[in-house]
């Protein structure tokens, strides 16, 4: 049925965006209401073809382009004018009046960039997605002989280890049986030997009677003295209680418990455990080596007196600072102040970051907020319950990444946000176990291969988890850099073109690099730097560090 005969529903007109629409331009693909039509026919550059809107022709199922000032539209026509695709909205807007107008789908030269970009995509970002995905099957499956090989050794080994105890005490009981068993024949030979002697010394009593009763001589007789009555007295019986063995039930189920259980196997799926390489990360960068001797480019003043907190580049001539107060300040290279923005709530920001189009993202832990500034108007983007937002850095792929605590400083955790909505939940390694400290600010910053890196100062540590956020490694310092002020202080974390990992040593007032497998690199001491808080790289791989009692930022050529 055609939408218009519906009574419930009302199109509109996309011109004025007010009234019914009645007709349809074909070439164009807009709708127009009565009034608009006089006004769209105006433009005599364009061969217009209006019908009636139940007239008009059924559009084939073409996937047309999105338009990149318009999310909501398809680019159905070409402005060969502006060499661009355009849609209706585009063409309402007047900026292409007069100009010539045809199908996208028409235009060859437009095509083949689609084919060319879709052909780069396929090679430079699909293709080694799924033959990374592949490879790290491969590895899974390698390791997965290896972890059930480990298993059934520890099974075994429980089973050994039962044994020996079970021999143990069998042979310790038998050890008991054969003491009893001396002990109780030692007390019966002895009463045999008793009972032998005293037997012996009434048979010769007998044999001495049958003489003298056989004898004449009266001395004998006279001398003789009865022992009957000791012998009537007969010696103690020794009574023994025979030991017994009193086997307890086998208790099959306690037994189990008690040797050890195996965890359930589970297999999920997640949709989000992939993502998607961007251009960036599956390139191979040119290779650029440290410096022997990092150096100080400039350093800004940014007016901050003790609490110079963060620092992000808009580009690699502007960056953006914020202390602790309510503005957040935009600087270039010579120092010179060039905005100033208040948060939307007038509480102090907790961190900043710059996305990829260059907006302005701080969150608000007073709020509970993640905030955007789009042409200086400030935006509520994510609100959260339950949990307070801290750190925020913005994803090659355009996502946020924010590390947070609950409310009751317990649990801590980094969400992924796609679009403002959550997409993934890193919290805990592959045993359950906590991957961050709580009760203490993790800073993060996503590294060229996709790994997600968090300074954890509460566990004086970096922890760098892959993209799907399985745990890759920990840093807990280098002893080379640890001086006499203190323990290694995570307190920033950036990342450069070559997968390094940058990360400030508060405490000891130096940078920790590392390599993207977490193996130490060298430190940067010799910048004069003190209580660096705050890090950031730009696109040339120079390190902006804020340093927090000085309220300056240093810019440092390190490679």
């Amino acid at each position: 049925m055609d939408p218009l005969d519906k009574a419930q529903v009302l199109l509109l007109c996309d011109l004025c965006q007010t009234a019914a629409l009645q007709s349809h331009c074909e070439l164009c693909q807009i709708n127009l209401c009565k009034a608009c039509v006089g006004e769209h026919l105006s433009d005599s550059s364009i061969r217009h073809n209006v019908v009636p809107y139940k007239h008009r022709t059924a559009i084939p199922n073409v996937n047309y382009p999105k338009c990149p000032n318009h999310t909501q539209k398809h680019c159905e026509l070409y402005c060969e004018k502006c060499d661009i695709p355009v849609c209706s909205t585009c063409i309402s807007s007047g900026k292409h009046h007069g100009h010539k107008l045809t199908d996208v789908l028409q235009n060859p030269s437009f095509m083949k960039e689609i084919l060319k970009k879709d052909l780069k995509e396929l090679e430079k970002r699909i293709c080694p997605t799924y033959e990374e995905i592949a490879s790290d099957l491969n590895s899974e499956k390698l390791n997965l002989e290896k972890h059930y090989e480990k298993l059934t050794t520890a099974v075994t080994k429980q089973g050994e280890d039962w044994h020996r105890e079970i021999n143990i005490i069998v042979n310790k009981q038998k050890s008991e049986i054969d003491e009893m068993k001396s002990k109780h024949l030692a007390a019966l030979n002895k009463q045999e030997h008793e009972i032998k002697q005293i037997t012996s010394d009434v048979k010769q009593c007998i044999l001495y009677l049958k003489k003298l009763l056989d004898s004449n001589d009266v001395s004998l007789t006279s001398a003789y003295k009865s022992r009957n009555a000791e012998f009537r007295s007969l010696p103690p019986k020794v009574n023994v209680s025979l030991p017994s063995f009193s086997p307890h039930p086998i208790n099959t189920e306690q037994l189990h418990q008690m040797f050890g259980s195996l965890s359930a196997l589970s297999i999920t799926t997640d949709e989000h455990g992939y993502t998607m390489k961007t251009p960036e990360a599956v390139s191979c960068p040119p290779v650029k080596p440290l410096l022997d001797e990092p150096e100080i480019i400039t350093t800004i003043d940014t007016g901050y007196k003790d609490s110079l907190r963060s620092v992000t580049c808009l580009s690699d001539e502007e960056f953006w600072t914020r202390g602790g107060d309510k503005i957040m300040k935009l600087y270039n290279l010579q120092g010179k102040l060039l905005k100033s923005i208040q948060t939307k709530s007038g509480k102090w920001p907790h961190d900043i970051a710059v996305t990829m189009s260059g907006d302005l993202v701080y969150t608000d832990s007073d709020t509970r907020t993640v905030n955007i500034m789009k042409n200086d108007q400030i935006q509520e983007v994510i609100r959260l319950q339950g949990w307070i937002p801290y750190k925020v850095c913005s994803t090659s792929s355009g996502d946020l990444l924010v590390t947070m605590d609950s409310d009751d400083r317990k649990q801590s955790k980094v969400v992924r946000y796609s679009d403002f909505t959550e997409k993934q939940n890193i919290q805990f390694d592959s045993e359950g176990k906590p991957l961050y400290s709580s009760g203490y600010t993790k800073y993060i910053s996503e590294n060229r291969n996709l790994d997600i890196c968090v300074a954890d100062n509460g566990a004086c540590a970096v922890v760098v988890v892959n993209q799907a956020g399985k745990l890759r490694f920990r840093y807990t310092g280098n002893p080379s850099t640890t001086k006499s002020k203190g323990s290694f202080s995570p307190y920033s974390i950036a990342t450069d073109s070559q997968s390094q990992i940058l990360t400030a040593d508060y405490d000891n007032h130096c940078i920790h690099i590392l390599d993207q497998d977490g193996q130490f690199l060298r430190d940067i001491d010799n910048c004069g730097l003190q209580l660096p808080f705050g890090l950031c790289v730009d696109t040339r791989d120079n390190l902006f560090v804020a340093e927090w009692g000085r309220g300056k930022v240093k810019k440092i050529k390190y490679m």
